[in-house]
């Protein structure tokens, strides 16, 4: 099994390394600031095997310089993304091979977020980026809604156990709007307890789990009668697709 270690940097990004088993190598996913990288590295005595990058924007690309002066590891990364320091662009694959110590690794096409945004999946690991959030899905940012809904349609489909890895720590902004959405919803409920209790503790609310992302994320509950009738309110308008119904979410949240 591998492990996962997460690495803090600016206000609220999380950085992660992937360690191999029985080994002391990593792959650096969305290294935004070396710093924290280095001194984590340092402090569990890991060496990078690769960088993954989801997309590229500053806050998960900035730290690849700094990182590659003193490892010169092969940087994989979106094709459809400007990023030059990107070695190995990729597109979506059924079958990624990282490197010998590492099980091959799945790569999905999530454009929305960004236009060439992708995902990596191992075992039952997904490292999602801005993609999706805890509660919550990432903003328009050079994609369209239809992309991003198609994208969240295709995670959705993962199984309940998958461990979701997104970048950043915004679980509960995003369940306040949650709320604002489905205030009945008593899994949406506890689990805004919880995250509450959790953040209070000082503790992280990632990785959270595929199954409480369905049962909870407003983003990817776009189908429910109650989640179109929020937003038709929302709107003012008549919402006939669920499509429609996701963007008009996306723009709430963005006013939120």
């Amino acid at each position: 099994m591998l492990l996962v270690h997460a690495v803090n940097a600016f206000k609220d990004n999380y950085i992660w390394l992937i360690q191999a088993e029985n080994s002391r190598r990593v792959l650096i996913v969305d290294p935004g600031d070396a710093g924290p990288v280095f001194e984590a590295l340092k402090q569990k005595d890991l060496t990078p095997a690769a960088i993954l990058l989801t997309h590229h924007h500053a806050d998960h690309t900035g730290g690849v310089e700094a990182l590659l002066e003193s490892y010169p590891v092969p940087v994989f990364g979106p094709a459809g993304e400007p990023i030059p320091s990107v070695t190995q662009p990729l597109q979506a694959t059924d079958e990624l091979r990282v490197d010998p110590d590492f099980p091959p690794f799945r790569v999905l096409d999530t454009p929305g977020h960004t236009r060439g945004h992708i995902c990596y999946l191992v075992e039952n690991k997904l490292f999602c980026g801005d993609t999706l959030f805890a509660g919550g899905c990432g903003r328009l940012l050079g994609g369209s809604a239809e992309q991003l809904f198609q994208s969240l349609k295709k995670l959705k489909q993962l199984p309940g156990n998958t461990e979701v890895y997104c970048a950043h720590e915004y679980t509960e902004a995003n369940l306040r709007f949650a709320l604002a959405v489905e205030k009945d919803n008593p899994a949406l409920q506890q689990r805004s307890i919880e995250t509450r209790q959790l953040r209070e503790q000082g503790h992280r609310t990632i990785p959270s789990l595929m199954a409480d992302e369905l049962a909870t994320n407003p983003f990817l509950r776009s189908h429910l009668s109650h989640i179109r009738t929020a937003a038709e309110t929302f709107s003012g308008r008549a919402l006939d697709r669920d499509e429609s119904v996701f963007a008009a979410l996306r723009e709430w949240k963005d006013n939120f």
